[in-house]
């Protein structure tokens, strides 16, 4: 994207040299340059909406897409990652497409196995403690995706007693509580 100031350099380049000198031309340009600038603006804003990772306004008609109620009350961000889920959550579903899903809400890493003679699968986060920030929305999109015979375990993350150990007294001071096993009620 330009800037007025690009604009008007650009335009400039293009008038014969006896405009150079004149007030009248040049606030002409800066005017019209501004404007340029500004309809340039609105045309990448209105690309943005056009994918998920840069929608803002848009994502409502994302969401009516995926048939997802819109809550305006949730970041962009969070709002995206539900999508995302829904648009990676597509196919035939095998432990890949469920490990997509999973690591577009825990915004780290999962690992998703099979207990086959239990009937289940097993979500375990890896990369990230404690709960996800949208461990509902989760649990209704793999409850979609998955197929209704099989169970869904979540196996969560904290830090466990060698972790703390580990950590200096600061380190310790500054991690938050929902990181330990039973924190953050």
């Amino acid at each position: 994207m330009r800037t007025a100031t690009e604009i008007a350099r650009t335009m400039r380049d293009y008038l014969p040299r006896y405009y150079e000198e004149s007030l009248l031309a040049g606030n002409l340009i800066n005017r019209e340059a501004d404007e340029l600038a500004r309809i340039d603006a609105a045309v990448y804003d209105v690309l943005d909406q056009f994918f998920i990772g840069t929608a803002t306004w848009g994502l409502a008609r994302w969401e009516t897409m995926f048939g997802v109620p819109t809550d305006t009350t949730k970041t962009y961000e969070q709002r995206r990652e539900v999508l995302c889920g829904k648009l990676r959550g597509s196919g035939k579903v095998t432990a890949e497409l469920i490990r997509n899903v999973a690591a577009a809400y825990a915004n780290g890493e999962v690992a998703v196995s099979a207990d086959v003679p239990r009937y289940t699968v097993i979500i375990k986060f890896i990369g990230v403690f404690g709960v996800p920030s949208q461990i509902e929305e989760l649990k209704a999109t793999l409850r979609d995706i998955v197929p209704a015979h099989l169970a869904i375990e979540y196996n969560l993350r904290y830090l466990t007693i060698a972790e703390v150990e580990a950590m200096t007294i600061y380190e310790n001071e500054h991690t938050t509580q929902d990181k330990y096993l039973g924190g953050g009620a």
